[in-house]
């Protein structure tokens, strides 16, 4: 299935989401927010992002029919915030031009729905670390197909 069937749209429009919604987690956040830690057995922020971007490379590995997952040991904030953008871009880019060898519901109900639960972690995280992201009605916002080139 190439870009222009309805469940690669779909899938689209859900990563344009994820990226409307990590754009707002991620932007303005403090310099030392990445190493924010909860508790001593909980991911910091960098953590998370580190992981939305292992989602993200998993879903491109399984959009081209193989199915590969590879840990990637965490980098500093800015360094994550452009690797998942960068990470964001190609799925969409590859479902654009290249479509689906799976199943756009597997696809959505596995690494894009953690993506987005992930990026609610993260939230959840700026408010505990004192800088919180402001609310908004999600069913309201802009939000185009196009993925922006970074998140931030």
């Amino acid at each position: 299935m190439k870009g222009s069937d309805p469940p690669v749209e779909f899938l689209r429009h859900a990563l344009a989401t994820l990226a409307y919604r990590a754009g707002k987690v991620v932007r303005d956040a403090p310099p030392e927010f990445g190493a924010f830690r909860i508790g001593p057995t909980t991911r910091t922020p960098a953590e998370i992002l580190a992981h939305l971007g292992d989602l993200l490379d998993w879903s491109l590995s399984l959009a081209s029919g193989q199915n590969v997952w590879r840990k990637s040991t965490p980098q500093n904030w800015n360094a994550e915030v452009v690797r998942f953008s960068r990470a964001l871009s190609r799925l969409d880019r590859h479902l654009a031009d290249a479509g689906l060898v799976c199943s756009a519901e597997k696809l959505f109900q596995g690494p894009i729905a953690d993506a987005l639960t992930h990026v609610g972690q993260i939230a959840m995280l700026r408010r505990l670390a004192g800088a919180p992201v402001s609310g908004e009605n999600f069913f309201e916002a802009e939000i185009s197909v196009s993925v922006p080139k970074e998140v931030t």
